[in-house]
């Protein structure tokens, strides 16, 4: 059975900041509908782990569900437990646009931000 976590949530095990929600709202409204984001963790990337975005219809029973603003985000739960703890956000600065995770179990991350260890 899916976990679904909404913005009133205290203990959230991932944290989708306003302008997370904001940006996925925007993808989604040119996707299919019922087009969700699933946010993951694959193995691989400079520094061992990278984090995954896809567009998907699909929801697994198992999946935590992350709701805020009008977003849906999905994460299954063998990335969970590499991202429990993280805040995804949205950032537009001079380095680009782009979804950025916070992870307090990372050890080590590369120069972008895309990949970690832990």
């Amino acid at each position: 059975m899916s976990e679904v976590i909404s913005e009133a949530a205290t203990e959230t095990p991932v944290i989708l900041t306003e302008n997370a929600a904001k940006r996925v709202v925007e993808i989604m409204k040119t996707e299919a509908p019922g087009s969700v984001l699933r946010v993951g963790v694959d193995g691989g990337g400079c520094s061992g782990f990278t984090y995954t975005y896809n567009v998907v219809t699909e929801r697994e029973p198992d999946d935590l569900v992350l709701e805020r603003d009008g977003a849906t985000v999905l994460i299954d739960q063998i990335s969970l437990e590499y991202l429990r703890g993280c805040q995804i956000d949205f950032i537009d600065d001079l380095m680009g646009r782009m979804f950025k995770i916070s992870n307090p179990s990372a050890t080590a991350s590369c120069g972008c931000g895309s990949s970690f260890a832990v």
